[in-house]
Order: structure tokens, then sequence, then C-alpha cells
């Protein structure tokens, strides 16, 4: 059930009834024309380790929090080492351990439409955010960021490769997309996300 308020003619919000009979205000920032969803890419090199998981945590939190009509998530990588590839199964154990389930997910590239179709790009760190940032026309360059600069408790500039860590650094990267992910939920929420 939904409850729309209008403002000089501007729809601002909406109060929507999640699961459990709990209403809840969408903010305003999350609607626009014809209620087009938020659309967010996460970026790593090989779409099999960080990105996927940053996925996992943004789907749950979005679940949660009872947006997934308003906001669309996806995750992909800036090489074609691993497409069509599970995620690796030390991220899927740790993920799954915190309750992500990852199995579903294949990696893919990055494309030249993603550029287009998404409004945020959000790379994991600078080397990818520097590739995507080579790839991306000048005009969409504003929607490029780096995952960490949406987290609230970590002081880390990047979310580190685990690839070649033990079960300690799967760990670490979920540390940091968790802060990071509902950092960026908060912002979205607030009308910031940049």
């Amino acid at each position: 059930m939904v409850r729309g308020r209008v403002r000089g003619g501007v729809k601002v919000g909406r109060a929507v009834k999640a699961e459990g009979g709990k209403w809840f205000s969408t903010p305003a920032f999350l609607e626009c024309d014809a209620m087009r969803k938020v659309r967010i890419l996460f970026v790593c090199m090989g779409n099999i380790c960080r990105s996927p998981s940053a996925e996992g945590v943004m789907r749950k939190l979005i679940d949660e929090a009872g947006l997934q009509e308003f906001i669309e998530i996806d995750s992909a990588g800036t090489s074609d080492y691993h497409i069509g590839a599970a995620p690796d199964s030390r991220s899927q154990e740790a993920a799954l351990r915190r309750g992500y389930d990852l199995a579903a997910l294949r990696a893919r590239q990055v494309s030249d439409d993603d550029f287009r179709n998404f409004d945020f790009l959000v790379a994991m760190d600078k080397s990818n955010l520097t590739l995507l940032q080579r790839r991306c026309p000048p005009s969409l360059q504003g929607k490029l960021h780096l995952m960490m600069q949406y987290a609230e408790r970590s002081g880390a500039v990047e979310v580190p490769d685990p690839y070649y860590e033990g079960a300690h650094g799967f760990e670490m990267v979920l540390d940091y997309l968790e802060d990071a992910c509902s950092g960026l939920l908060r912002q979205l929420r607030a009308g910031k996300g940049e």
C-alpha cells in the first residue's frame, strides 16, 4: 500500500507499508519521473571477490529497508578474466557466514552502456576507479565514486583485494563493505548520494 504526498504539484516522497505492517517514508531523492529506480554498479577488477560481496551486502540492506522498488544494484569487473564465473568460493563462504548469499551471481565486465545506464559506478579501489575514468565519457564522470568514501567508521580509502590473502582478508572486506554500504544507503535516503 502506498500513500503519496504532493507539495506544490510535485511528489516529494511516499509513505510505503512494508512487510509486517510498518509504514516508512521514502526519500524524495529515490523518487523521480515515472518512479525510475536509482541504479548502482559496484566495480572491482575481476568481479569475483569485492564487487559481488558489495552487491550481496547492499542487496540485503535494501531488502531489509523495503527499498527494492527504488534501488537496483549490480556488479561488474574492469577486466574480462572471470566472465561467467561464480564469486570466489572464499568470498561466498565469508559472505554466507554473515547472511549474504552470493551463489547466483556471475561475473561480467563493465560495458560502455553501464556509464549511461547506472547512476553510480562505485569502484573498490583507486586503480579500478582510474580504469573507469579512462573509459567513461567526460559528461558522465560525476557518476564515478570510491566505495570507501561512504564509510562512516573505517578510515580506509580502498577496499583491499583479498584474492591472495587468507580468510582474514575476506572478513576484512566484508567489514569495510558493511560500513560503506550502510553509509551509501543512508546518504541515498537523505538525498545526498555524492
